[in-house]
Order: structure tokens, then sequence, then C-alpha cells
């Protein structure tokens, strides 16, 4: 890692029901299930021993819950930040896509061809929700040149990330894993943006 580099471990919060069920959670203010809290010990002991300077959450409770364990093995406040948080999906959250299909078609048809500027009434587009986590990360960044530090979100913003990493566009499919409690190692150097680690899920067991 250069000298100026920072390092960030992302961390996708634990399961929850909704995760389950496939349902849009983007703002609703959820709690992890039995297995995400269990999700969420087994990632605190994954950081034990291990250094950073700062640890930062989404203030969603499912984000939380899962940082908790974490701020507790890093012995580092938790810094709520609710840029950090999923993509607000408007009327669609707590519905499933069949359910969007049957209520809203015009947002079922938006969300089979991903288009990154169509905003469900009361949501933000994904262009929105890239600009939003891009420029927080960017502070992050600017925060902690030449540091390591852990932030816990959702799985739409590490979709974000690895897009900026290889240079996909939002409407590309996802073909590629982001497991909840998944641990995800980013390297930032100005505009080059890197992946050490990816999805890892060998600490919960």
């Amino acid at each position: 890692m250069k000298e100026k580099s920072t390092r960030i471990c992302f961390v996708r919060h634990g399961e929850t029901d909704w995760n389950i069920e496939l349902r849009m959670q983007g703002h609703i203010d959820l709690a992890l299930n039995a297995k995400g809290e269990a999700q969420a010990q087994a990632a605190g002991r994954h950081f034990s021993g291990m250094k950073a300077v700062a640890l930062y959450s989404s203030d969603l409770l499912r984000a939380r819950q899962t940082a908790q364990p974490i701020s507790e093995a890093l012995h580092l406040p938790m810094v709520l930040c609710p840029e950090l948080r999923e993509r607000h999906f408007g009327r669609c959250e707590g519905l499933t896509f069949e359910e969007i299909a049957d209520k809203f078609p015009e947002d079922a048809r938006a969300i089979m061809r991903r288009d990154p500027d169509y905003v469900s009434l009361g949501g933000e587009s994904r262009q929105q929700h890239q600009q939003r986590i891009l420029d927080c990360i960017g502070d992050l960044v600017s925060n902690h040149a030449g540091q390591t530090i852990v932030v816990v979100t959702h799985g739409g913003v590490l979709d974000v990330i690895f897009r900026r990493v290889h240079d996909l566009p939002p409407e590309a499919p996802r073909d590629y894993p982001i497991p909840n409690a998944g641990i995800n190692w980013v390297v930032i150097d100005g505009k080059q943006w890197g992946i050490e680690r990816w999805g890892e899920t060998a600490h919960l067991g």
C-alpha cells in the first residue's frame, strides 16, 4: 500500500428477515434476525486484534447492530453516517419484485433494465445514490490518507464500490457476490481504486 493510500474494510450488515424475503429495504429501519446477530458477533471476532483508526457506520439499525461488536473489538467509537445508507427505493420499499410489478409496473420495468436515472416516487435514482456514496467515501479518504478504517454499510453501497473499481456502468448486471456480513478490502489512492479481497465469509464459519 502506498504511503498516502487509504485502506478501507467495507462490511455489509448481517441478515434481516427481509433479506430472506427479497423485500426492498432501502431506508426502512429493520433489525437483524437471529442469524444476522450471530453474523455480527462473528464479524466482531474477526476484527479482534486488528488495527484501524476509525469505524464508520450507516445510521440504519441493521448496520448499527452489525457495527457494535466490531466497535467493541477495535476499541473504537462508532461514527454514524446517514450518507452511507442504502439507496432510497421510494414507494417500492417493503415490497418484493413481484409485488412491485403488480402495483407499480413502471417501477418494475425500470428495475429490470437497471435504469440509472429512474426515480421511484419518494426515492432516489441509481445515479443519485451512486453520487451520494462516492461523495461520502471521498470525504472519508480525504480525512484518512495513509490510514486504515472500517465502514459498515449496505449491499447497494458495496455494489457502487465494486462498479467504481471495475468501471462498470449502473445498468450492467450484478454478477458478483455481496454476502451479508461479508468482508471487503478496498485501497484508494487518489483516483486509483483497487480491491484487495472481496466477499469474504470464512469468518462466519
